[in-house]
């Protein structure tokens, strides 16, 4: 198992820690629900170093990623990035990731779940047709995210960029607490607001950084958020978690990721994904909340009044911020309209809930 730059960080903390995609991981420090209010109303540091980056260099940089991915990266410039999805050969997905153009028609660094590193490397890799530079930099990355309300009036303290005014899917690069070429970029996984950095662990600047911003947060309460924080507050977004909510068997119009799916360019599988959007998809990932008492759970049957199964729940919880139990599951297109009636089987019991638009509120 794989520990990250900051894993002597967490234990020190006394977080209650486990393995997550081949990594020693922090699941909580304080409980789930404390972390998740503290990054709702405040401020809180997620250690996501284990996700994978890799940067593709040359004249046909941009050409790879338009070929492999279902976004137009073509619409980016210098500072820009995007999210977009991995497709595979019969439409279904490899991953999702974020795209970083550093240099416009040059130089872009592609962010993948760190589950799936080494499975999209293959992938993008077996597609390089035209030597485009690849490097895989996912072992020297620390990736830090800083989420929250106040999340960048705390690490403004730290830098001269001008963090406070990034726009939503924008980057920077610059010295960021005494370390330099620090990629902050205003991203992130909690609907909360905030940035992720982006820096090499070398010179101990692990350490530094960390340090610097548990104390420029100290006064304000910022505090350490672990994995458990980082699911519910997704789920409370709708935000997709790849190897629950979408997969290799999942389409994105299916997953509700037809905005990333651009018809005007050639991808991998595009013929059978436009096919799929011209007869309309079969079913459909929606959100949907608990009428009867009870948490959905991945996998848990989603059935009609009359028990016929007509779906799955791909992520559930008890929301920590709505005080009631939220799911996301794929269900037949007849039932996926807002209001509409289904029900989750938890164990002997049929369980009624109602399809929601998401973000849950």
């Amino acid at each position: 198992m794989k520990n990250t730059p900051f894993t002597h960080k967490h234990l020190a903390l006394g977080a209650k820690m486990a393995p997550f995609a081949g990594y020693n991981m922090p699941i909580s420090y304080s409980g789930i629900n404390d972390e998740h209010a503290a990054v709702r109303n405040n401020a809180g540091v997620f250690d996501v170093s284990h996700m994978g980056e890799f940067i593709l260099k040359g004249p046909d940089a941009l050409d790879l990623i338009q070929r492999v991915c279902t976004n137009d990266a073509s619409k980016l410039t210098d500072g820009k990035a995007q999210y977009s999805a991995l497709p595979n050969e019969e439409g279904g997905i490899v991953d999702d990731l974020i795209v970083y153009c550093i240099e416009e028609n040059k130089v872009y660094m592609l962010v993948v779940n760190a589950s799936n590193i080494e499975k999209d490397w293959n992938w993008i890799s077996a597609r390089n047709t035209k030597n485009v530079e690849m490097h895989n930099i996912s072992d020297k990355t620390c990736l830090l995210a800083v989420q929250g309300p106040n999340a960048t009036k705390i690490l403004q303290t730290l830098t001269e960029m001008d963090i406070l005014n990034l726009k939503y899917y924008t980057f920077t690069k610059g010295k960021f607490a005494g370390v330099d070429n620090v990629l902050v970029s205003a991203t992130g996984y909690t609907g909360a607001g905030g940035v992720e950095l982006y820096f090499e662990d070398s010179d101990g600047a692990a350490d530094k950084i960390w340090d610097a911003i548990f104390e420029a947060g100290a006064a304000s309460g910022i505090k350490p958020i672990g994995l458990g924080a980082r699911d519910t507050l997704r789920l409370e977004m709708g935000y997709c978690l790849y190897g629950n909510d979408i997969d290799d068997t999942t389409s994105p119009l299916e997953a509700g990721l037809g905005w990333i799916t651009k018809f005007t360019k050639d991808f991998t599988a595009r013929p059978i994904i436009e096919a799929l959007k011209a007869e309309g998809v079969k079913r459909k990932l929606v959100g949907f909340e608990m009428v009867d008492k009870g948490i959905p759970r991945h996998d848990y049957a989603i059935t009609d009044a009359d028990g016929k199964v007509i779906g799955k729940v791909t992520s559930g919880t008890q929301a920590p911020s709505l005080q009631k139990a939220i799911g996301l599951g794929y269900v037949t297109v007849d039932h996926s309209h807002t209001d509409s009636e289904i029900f989750i089987a938890v164990r002997d019991k049929k369980l009624k809930a109602k399809v929601v638009k998401v973000p849950f509120q």
